[in-house]
């Protein structure tokens, strides 16, 4: 027998070892990964792996073309027109009118450019997004009112004060569509077109004239209607700048704004240029922007274009960085210039009160420039959330309406929220100081106020102080000591339409509050705020008084939002607060002691899609 016959014997009787096939080297030949030829069929050859699935073959007409499979790792399998494989599997239905799941109108899944042939849009990957909301408001109410000088709704009457119940209800239904050109949720878009409309309907009932009119014939109820742009803009993604896409895009046209995490100095929806973008993984961002502020509705506070933009220029750069000072803390340093250039141009609003210049003082037009140097952050450290806030508002006046002459200004301000979760409940403790004037005749301006203020703090429109403007009777015409959704006491004619105003009384505010989530679709809410004056000597100039204690008093506020489907999409809200006047405010409105306390409810629904 051959010795050839004897080998697979001995291989098998384990007496005989094979030496090892020799190893490639990368300077060899490739190794070749296709099966053998004569390999037998449904037959895998041992130590052999496929690296890539079949090719997938193309059978959908009209769907968009998937990348090749060597585009992918080798546990993934590309799908076409991935977006419509829940639909055609049964497993959901489209309806135009269900947010919850897959949705075109709700930017789900790409446009059927073929459906929709008049839209200017080239190439693949174009979503659309729809958006509505209805906001309604019912909102009785009690302030001090002044009787009307000329006459009033109660011939006979020598009071200096009137009626002081009022009420309000508004209908704000806001629409907004955007087309964007994308890809993926963690990929910037390469360009979106975005445009908002709000119609609101609001009416008004006072007990007093010459209160929502100027003019004493007019009633004392009102009904008004109005439509705003409050978005109309395109934002251009410039470019990607790493695997993480970190970017910088453009965005120009009407947009919303906030420049810091509460909305204290600047929350408007200007005409403006932004550049922004983000750096190391996101944890960098950073806006340098141009606004230039647009004329407001007087009674629904929404964009009016019918008028000029306002000679009010706001430029703002900032930075946010994540996880400093600590990690889950965000910090923010802020430059924010307020170029204002309205001396020589009269306003008046729609109800006929001036508004620029506001009727304090000489009564003239003023220009200024302030610039805003702030940090904020917001965050968590440990068990502990905090939100900080403080700003450094330096600049001039060019006429201070006090002594008509050029006045510097320099104001300070600071806030700070503490609060702590307790399973379903959270605590909080709130504070802030804004800066008075101390000496309206010194050429140097201290109080301190914002640009166009709308604070998320110490319960918000809730409370009292914030959610009403409370008129400044006696020491100035149409002028109020706070403004409406404002916190700050600035003596402004209005917070959307007039002048910021760096001769004021500025404010104190300690309060505390507590969360209750009760439920899922049940959350109960309870502060107490007690506000003081920080300096009184605007007041007793203006007023011709010797002293005014600081004291404004409690604003004691509860609500209750209830969301019964626990989304955000359907909210009813009920809330109501008390204000207990202290010596401060006692002796601005002596005369209404017939009610020692001013209530507000607040009935809301939103209604979103």
């Amino acid at each position: 027998m051959s010795f050839p016959l004897f080998l697979p014997l001995a291989l098998v009787a384990g007496q005989i070892t094979p030496a090892p096939p020799p190893q490639a080297t990368p300077d060899d030949q490739p190794i070749n990964d296709k099966p053998p030829v004569d390999s037998i069929p449904d037959r895998r050859r041992p130590g052999y792996n496929k690296p890539l699935p079949d090719e997938v073959t193309q059978r959908n007409i009209g769907a968009v073309r998937p990348p090749p499979p060597t585009a992918f790792p080798t546990d993934q399998i590309p799908v076409p027109d991935r977006w419509r494989l829940i639909e055609s599997l049964g497993v959901v239905k489209e309806r135009w009118f269900d947010p919850y799941h897959q949705n075109t109108l709700k930017g789900d899944r790409p446009i059927d450019r073929a459906r929709v042939k008049w839209l200017p849009i080239h190439e693949d990957d174009w979503f659309f997004t729809l958006n509505a909301v209805s906001d309604t408001v019912v909102e009785p109410r009690t302030f001090p009112i002044p009787v009307g000088v000329q006459t009033t709704s109660r011939p006979q009457s020598l009071d200096v004060f009137g009626q002081q119940s009022s009420i309000v209800a508004s209908q704000t239904f806001i629409v907004g569509a955007s087309l964007v050109k994308g890809s993926t949720a963690f990929k910037p878009p390469e360009i979106e077109y975005k445009l908002t409309l709000a119609f609101n309907v609001n009416y008004a009932r006072v007990p007093e004239r010459r209160v929502l009119f100027v003019e004493p014939s007019k009633p004392t109820h009102r009904t008004d209607q109005f439509l705003g742009v409050q978005e109309a803009y395109i934002d251009y993604h410039l470019r990607n700048l790493s695997d993480r896409y970190d970017f910088d895009s453009l965005r120009g046209g009407i947009q919303p704004f906030q420049s810091d995490f509460r909305g204290f100095l600047f929350n408007d929806q200007a005409l403006g240029l932004r550049l922004f973008g983000n750096r190391d993984g996101n944890r960098l961002q950073y806006n340098l922007a141009a606004f230039w502020r647009l004329e407001k509705d007087t009674n629904s506070g929404l964009n009016d274009l019918t008028q000029r933009p306002r000679d009010d220029w706001v430029f703002v750069a900032n930075v946010y960085r994540q996880d400093f000072l600590v990690p889950g803390f965000t910090s923010q340093i802020t430059a924010v210039y307020n170029r204002n250039r309205e001396a020589s141009r009269v306003q008046i609003d729609d109800n006929g009160f001036p508004v620029r210049p506001a009727l304090l003082g000489t009564l003239r037009g003023r220009d200024y420039d302030v610039v805003y140097l702030g940090y904020n952050a917001d965050g968590h450290v440990g068990r502990l959330n905090l939100t900080l806030s403080a700003y450094q508002a330096l600049g001039s006046d060019r006429n201070n309406f006090f002594t008509g002459r050029k006045a510097r200004i320099s104001a300070q301000f600071a806030a700070a929220e503490l609060s702590y979760d307790r399973d379903w409940m959270r605590f909080r403790l709130s504070g802030l100081y804004a800066s008075g004037d101390s000496n309206p005749y010194d050429d140097k301006e201290t109080g301190f106020d914002a640009i166009l203020e709308n604070p998320i703090f110490a319960g918000a429109d809730t409370s009292y102080w914030i959610r009403q403007s409370i008129p400044f009777a006696g020491g100035g015409r149409a002028v109020a000591i706070s403004g409406r959704n404002g916190v700050l006491n600035a003596l402004r004619s209005s917070k959307d339409e007039g002048q910021s105003n760096f001769n004021n009384p500025g404010t104190v505010l300690a309060g505390v509050g507590a969360d209750f989530d009760l439920t899922p679709r049940l959350r109960l809410s309870a502060n107490a705020n007690h506000l003081w004056f920080a300096n009184t000597a605007v007041l007793q100039t203006l007023r011709n008084e010797g002293s005014i204690p600081r004291d404004i008093g409690w604003d004691l506020s509860t609500a209750a939002i209830w969301r019964p489907k626990a989304t955000q999409n359907i909210v009813f809200r009920l809330s109501g607060a008390v204000l207990s006047p202290g010596k401060g405010l006692r002796d601005l409105f002596a005369a209404t002691d017939r009610s020692k306390h001013y209530y507000s409810i607040l009935a809301n629904v939103i209604l979103s899609y």
